[in-house]
């Protein structure tokens, strides 16, 4: 599974990366995005309740 962050609608609340660092983190743009990186079974709780945290619906976990 990936976890991905659509660009256009992240307000940037930074929120997914205080849940899971190892795959979120903050662009230079002030916008979040995820590690381009298969997510491991120790880390998948955690990038789905960023994905289900997410106050814009921005994040995708697949």
């Amino acid at each position: 599974m990936k976890a991905y962050v659509d660009k256009e609608t992240c307000i940037g609340c930074e929120l997914c990366p205080e849940i899971c660092p190892e795959i979120f983190f903050m662009e230079d743009d002030g916008l979040a995005n995820a590690k381009d990186v298969e997510i491991s079974d120790d880390l998948l709780d955690s990038a789905q309740e960023a994905e289900e945290s997410c106050p814009v619906d921005a994040i995708t976990v697949e």
